[in-house]
């Protein structure tokens, strides 16, 4: 067996891990790489480490861009082979890459105009949203913990990663024609989520893994809060709403969205903070929405419970308002007194958030409430760090509104949740490759895993080939 690490090795993007067994080649994931625009689209453009129409099988882990985003420049290349999936995560597919689709078009407008400055033949996109259509079609989806042969000595088993709907662990149990028939048992963690989510199962504790491909996104970095905190939530409400202002809650449109939906419900309903009109304004998020509503199968005992006993719907409650058109959205701006608002996207580079915080972040009576990671040098990020004044589509705008930010809301386990996630596993694991995280955290979960495992752990390098 071959593994040749394509993205996410030495970053936390764009996933894509290469594995050759029995003269089959299986791409674990195909994730789109994000950076630096001209450079970007170079690298998801060529598929520098591998030929796209070589692939055999392709299986997703879960439906994030970084993850997912691009498979249809896969199919778009050459690759015809099935793309395995959880139901789940085929769903949220059918718009999330329509939605990739859309940014690729507008990012290759933003590139053809510097491309034009200096001379050069524009480029197309790295494909449109009928190339999105036509992947979904190679998809074949698979429950949880159920086996499928998808290659010659190659059978596939997702099991649980409480990470967003449908994200799962892949499990290849591999009868290596190569190595005297050894039967060898190989997991790909994917994206591991913290446990205790409010809405989804925690992760599973895999049994009997021979090789391990672990994420390391938040290696030796902790969270400020547990997940669950919904006391820290109802104070930074009811102090924000007793202001008489809107509370403006910048969300990713898959998971945040609805975790923080349902926390509402529960907080609404045990009277832990005042009843106002919460409104959802992003076409995506109220997409995804509907989605969570169809698959009960991802919930947590609670949601579970919640759904089938007291027969209440965990996505929707009175007063709760969703919104998709352009004119609603724009209607918002003259809505009068306290109100909470959940827009994407999360860090306010992008969608419906940026017009809410053009009309609200200059007054006092609002609050800017972030429940997520802002990366460097984006908009949120400048906002939630403290800046008096921010630019917002071109034009300063005095901070004005009150910021609050929790950090319990994270989709990813940090380093003690990602040890445990580790210790649960049973196993020889005699080799172990971090991936997807930036360097100084993959080092950080390998010299903390050295510390007590035997096997082999180490960073993954791009480009790089592994036997075993």
């Amino acid at each position: 067996m071959k593994l040749k690490f394509c993205g996410a090795a030495g970053t936390t993007t764009g996933s894509q891990h290469l594995l050759e067994v029995n003269g089959k080649k299986i791409l674990l994931d195909c994730g789109l790489y994000q950076g630096r625009r001209s450079e970007a689209y170079d690298i998801n453009c060529g598929f520098p480490h591998f030929d796209p129409a070589e692939v055999d099988v392709v299986v997703l882990s879960h439906a994030h861009i970084d993850h997912s985003g691009n498979l249809p420049n896969l199919t778009k290349r050459g690759f015809s082979g099935n793309i395995y999936a959880t139901f789940a995560t085929r769903d949220l597919c059918t718009i999330m890459l329509a939605d990739s689709a859309h940014i690729q078009e507008q990012d290759v407008e933003w590139l053809n105009k510097q491309r034009a400055k200096d001379g050069e033949s524009p480029v197309e996109p790295l494909y449109r949203k009928e190339d999105a259509e036509r992947c979904l079609r190679q998809f074949v989806t698979v429950g949880y913990e159920r086996p499928m042969l998808i290659a010659d000595g190659v059978t596939l088993r997702f099991y649980d990663a409480g990470h967003i709907l449908g994200a799962a662990q892949v499990l290849l149990e591999v009868e290596d024609r190569e190595d005297g028939g050894k039967r060898k048992r190989f997991l790909f963690s994917g994206d591991i989520g913290r446990g205790g989510n409010d809405v989804l199962r925690d992760p599973v504790a895999v049994q009997d893994v021979d090789f391990l491909l672990m994420e390391s996104t938040y290696g030796g970095r902790e969270h400020e809060l547990p997940t669950g905190a919904d006391e820290a939530v109802a104070e930074v409400l009811e102090r924000s709403l007793a202001r008489g202002g809107k509370v403006l809650i910048p969300a990713f449109a898959v998971e945040r969205t609805q975790q923080l939906i349902y926390v509402l419900h529960r907080l609404f309903h045990e009277k832990k903070i005042p009843q106002v009109p919460v409104i959802v304004d992003s076409p995506l998020a109220v997409g995804a929405t509907e989605i969570f509503r169809l698959h009960p199968e991802c919930f947590n005992e609670d949601v579970y419970s919640f759904l089938f006993e007291d027969k209440k719907d965990p996505f929707h409650f009175e007063g709760l308002k969703l919104v998709r058109s352009v004119v609603e959205s724009k209607k918002l701006n003259q809505f009068e007194g306290p109100c909470i608002i959940i827009s994407a996207s999360g860090m306010c580079e992008a969608g419906r958030i940026r017009h809410h915080l053009k009309s609200g972040i200059g007054d006092p009576h609002n609050t800017v409430f972030f429940v997520g990671y802002c990366a460097e040098n984006t908009l949120g990020r400048f906002i939630r760090d403290g800046r008096k004044e921010v630019n917002i589509f071109g034009k300063r705008h005095a901070v004005r509104a009150s910021v609050e930010a929790i950090d319990s809301f994270s989709g990813h386990a940090d380093h003690s949740e990602l040890m445990d996630y580790f210790q649960a596993m049973t196993g020889s694991r005699s080799k172990v490759w971090l991936v997807h995280g930036e360097e100084d955290r993959s080092l950080a979960l390998r010299d903390a895993l050295r510390k007590d495992h035997k096997g082999d752990v180490s960073v993954a390098e791009l480009g790089s080939i592994v036997e075993f």
